[in-house]
């Protein structure tokens, strides 16, 4: 027998061993993988939507409640000691009522997101990081959320007359480095932290689905997901 015959019978042996090494979700087709995706962005986009959008959705959540940048947090409590405790109150409760308020608008430019997801989208984000489904999102909607949220914000904030004194306060702190100076405006870091817990939110359902496909009681989620 040649040595060449030889290669061929011995990877013919080895064949079946190969296969079961291939990742199981390479018998998921691509047309199961994209929906089993959309499936997974929908889920978490509602998710997130449906936690924070609502009274106290920041405000009593430790995970996503918006305080105040750097080291002006730290000198909430000299404030407090000085007597403005409620004044502090005030501006952290407008804080986190204006993202509460701001994250339901979120929901046409997810949904639009979802939508335009390609089929090579879907296969990619699948074998992807336990997170790639929030950071299509991320990629897809950051930048024009930050724009739609930002106005909403600034309307929930106006109400509240500290607003100026915040923006006059850190931006002296931001030209001493002791906050960043996107933080400078309140209406801006509002925005950012908004978004940052929306995104926050979708990356817990993410973990969740990927974690346990079946517990979703979704046919798709657990056919894509239930062999990663």
């Amino acid at each position: 027998m040649s040595l060449r015959h030889q290669h061929h019978r011995r990877t013919l042996l080895l064949l079946p061993a190969l296969l079961a090494l291939r990742p199981s979700w390479a018998a998921v087709s691509e047309g199961d993988a994209a929906s089993g995706i959309r499936a997974a962005l929908a889920r978490g986009a509602d998710a997130a939507i449906a936690n924070l959008g609502k009274k106290d959705g920041f405000l009593g959540n430790p995970a996503v409640r918006i305080e105040l940048p750097g080291q002006l947090k730290e000198g909430v409590q000299l404030l407090k000691m000085m007597g403005q405790g409620q004044q502090v109150e005030d501006l952290l409760t407008a804080m986190n009522r204006a993202a509460e308020a701001a994250v339901p608008a979120a929901r046409p430019l997810l949904s639009s997101a979802i939508k335009s997801m390609s089929v090579e989208d879907g296969v990619r984000l699948l074998q992807g990081g336990d997170d790639s489904v929030t950071q299509f999102f991320v990629s897809k909607t950051r930048e024009p959320l930050s724009k739609q949220f930002l106005p909403i914000v600034t309307h929930a904030t106006e109400k509240v007359a500290l607003a100026d004194k915040y923006n006059a306060v850190a931006g002296k702190a931001a030209g001493l480095g002791l906050i960043k100076s996107q933080d400078a405006n309140l209406q801006q870091y509002v925005t950012g932290r908004a978004l940052d817990g929306l995104f926050l939110m979708i990356a817990e359902e993410e973990r969740k689905i990927r974690k346990d496909p079946v517990g979703t009681g979704s046919a798709i989620l657990k056919k894509v997901f239930g062999g990663l």
